[in-house]
């Protein structure tokens, strides 16, 4: 008989950017101190509108500074690479991966085939990106690779980056539902790509994903992880040390 393989999975969260982006962080470092750790998964939403920045990206437009300063928008960057993404009315997913196909290209068509079988069962046909990375656009949705998946029209509704750490992977990803056009246009100087989403219930996408990730991985076992008093002390010194919120550049 087969033992099923792990897959720690945490209950949805609103918090801050940077406890957010620490909870991801705090699950990569457990796959490599948990013994039987073979995947993590988990779907979360933002207290606020917070705009993540990727782990290299230089260039802030002085228009972020503004809007920080409004307090239109707080900034967090994350661990893992690409350029911006806005995070308000949207459902972003970690993934975390001990043992992901060594090869880039490999690991991506693995994790977003993953949301795309999913997706398409909850009525949400997509397809891959073919564009070349633009490492000189912050918008992350201004362009589509192979990490993100895009509807009929080539619109993006899928954005994905990763971060990796001595061969394990941490993939972050965005799935729009119903961004503020307001604020994007102010963010991006640009309209809200065109997405017919007929999909509005978080919980909706959240089951078929789930669903789908025990089907792209076979012999899984989905385990319910609560965060103990041990973890919720290393969060908070990762969000304060690592990810606290860009007040300035």
């Amino acid at each position: 008989m087969i033992t099923p393989k792990e897959v720690l999975y945490l209950n949805p969260l609103e918090l801050p950017g940077p406890e957010q982006m620490a909870i991801d962080l705090l699950l990569l470092e457990k796959s490599f101190t948990y013994k039987d750790f073979f995947m993590a998964i988990r779907f979360y939403t933002w207290d606020g509108n917070w705009l993540s920045i990727g782990k290299h990206q230089k260039g802030i437009p002085k228009i972020w500074l503004e809007l920080l300063k409004k307090e239109q928008i707080k900034i967090v960057r994350r661990p893992s690479g690409g350029n911006a993404v806005l995070h308000s009315g949207g459902l972003t997913y970690a993934l975390i991966w001990k043992d992901p196909p060594k090869k880039k290209k490999e690991s991506y068509l693995k994790t977003t085939q993953w949301l795309k079988d999913g997706l398409k069962k909850a009525g949400l046909d997509l397809s891959f990106g073919n564009q070349a990375v633009n490492i000189y656009n912050n918008n992350c949705f201004s362009t589509s690779t192979l990490a993100d998946l895009v509807n009929e029209d080539r619109h993006k509704y899928i954005g994905s980056a990763q971060y990796w750490k001595k061969g394990h992977l941490l993939q972050h990803g965005e799935i729009l539902l119903e961004p503020p056009k307001q604020l994007w246009k102010k963010v991006f100087n640009t309209d809200l790509p065109k997405i017919k989403n007929e999909i509005k219930e978080k919980d909706k996408i959240i089951y078929f994903l789930k669903k789908s990730l025990i089907e792209t991985w076979p012999n899984l076992q989905l385990s319910n992880y609560k965060l103990n008093e041990s973890d919720k002390e290393m969060i908070n010194h990762l969000a304060i040390n690592n990810f606290n919120k860009i007040n300035h550049f």
